[in-house]
């Protein structure tokens, strides 16, 4: 997910996290605010590709990964290194990384909401393919606008559209079919239940008292949420049934590839970006991500890419780019 994933609404940045956006994810783009004046193109281009492809290809990353290691267990230890390389990076550059109490609290909040989001992806792909796991995850968005309304904001109707037309797009997905992998139901709900989940970390990311500066706050989120899915792991029994010698070369990678990759550098460039590009640029990773998993997932895995993957895929991409796009025409003519 992890994908995945953190807005930086100033003056309070989001939260951390993509699914793999963690990660996925399928973070709120909403809130985010481009500064002028603008690097070169070319810098910024660099960091959108870097965005679409790294989160794109997190969901294959954890399909490999959950072969031989546990998910949560796995899941906590990546983000625990990644948010404790990114706050010492921080503190080499003699960047302010200590936090108030309730900064820690709403950091710990979020951040247990989007890492247990990608924990619960990562158990999920344990049966789960993983071009699947990118669709059904790139609905976050739709649940936020879901949220957000249920909170007393006036939603366009176009966009209360939108989103019941991108569930449908799930309802579609999770038809018996070749596109589920032979998945069971209940791993398949996993995911979806995910989703929520990362949904209401990146909804009280902008209500919650979260650290001014973006990667202290992505950092600490992933530091703080990373300890609970590791604990987590630890009452489920993961650490007492671990065969350290069983860990696949494969697997190693992955993990190695989720923490440095997948979570520090891409978590860098998205924030980065959030601060030096036009949102409405920035905002297509929620959709192009999915269609890179796909790719992938075809293209090394060898998953099954059906019609019923295509069509629904085009439902919620569609729906999603609807939402990500109207929301940030809106917030860029807020901030005008």
């Amino acid at each position: 997910m992890s994908r995945l994933l953190p807005t930086t609404p100033p003056p309070r940045p989001a939260a951390a996290g993509s699914p793999s956006r963690e990660p996925a994810a399928a973070l709120d783009v909403t809130a985010a605010r481009a500064v002028d004046p603008a690097p070169s193109s070319l810098l910024i281009w660099a960091a959108l590709w870097t965005v679409y492809i790294v989160w794109g290809s997190t969901y294959l990353a954890l399909r490999v990964l959950v072969e031989t290691i546990p998910p949560l267990i796995s899941t906590g230890t990546r983000f625990l290194l990644a948010g404790t390389l990114m706050l010492g990076a921080l503190a080499l550059r003699r960047r302010a990384v200590r936090i108030s109490r309730s900064e820690a609290l709403s950091c710990l909040v979020v951040g247990s909401l989007m890492m247990g989001a990608v924990a619960t992806v990562a158990t999920a792909e344990q049966d789960v393919p993983s071009n699947l796991a990118a669709l059904l995850v790139a609905c976050v968005p739709l649940w936020v606008l879901l949220l957000r309304r249920l909170g007393g904001e006036r939603i366009a109707p176009r966009l209360v559209l939108a989103v019941i037309i991108g569930f449908a797009g799930v309802g579609v997905l999770l038809q018996p079919g070749g596109q589920t992998g032979g998945a069971p139901l209940l791993s398949l709900l996993l995911v979806v239940c995910s989703t929520p989940a990362w949904a209401t970390g990146s909804y009280l990311s902008r209500r919650l008292a979260l650290p001014a500066q973006p990667l202290v706050s992505v950092g600490w989120q992933m530091v703080l949420g990373g300890t609970v899915v590791g604990l987590a792991g630890v009452v489920a029994g993961e650490p007492f049934d671990l065969d350290v010698g069983g860990f696949s070369t494969e697997s190693i990678a992955a993990w190695i590839y989720l923490a440095l990759i997948g979570s520090a550098l891409a978590f860098t460039a998205y924030a980065w970006l959030l601060q030096n590009a036009p949102i409405s640029r920035v905002a297509t990773y929620a959709y192009v991500n999915p269609v890179v998993a796909i790719a992938l997932g075809w293209l090394i895995l060898d998953e099954a890419v059906t019609g019923i993957t295509i069509a629904g895929a085009a439902v919620i991409v569609l729906a999603v780019a609807v939402v990500v796009r109207s929301e940030a025409r809106d917030q860029a003519g807020a901030s005008s």
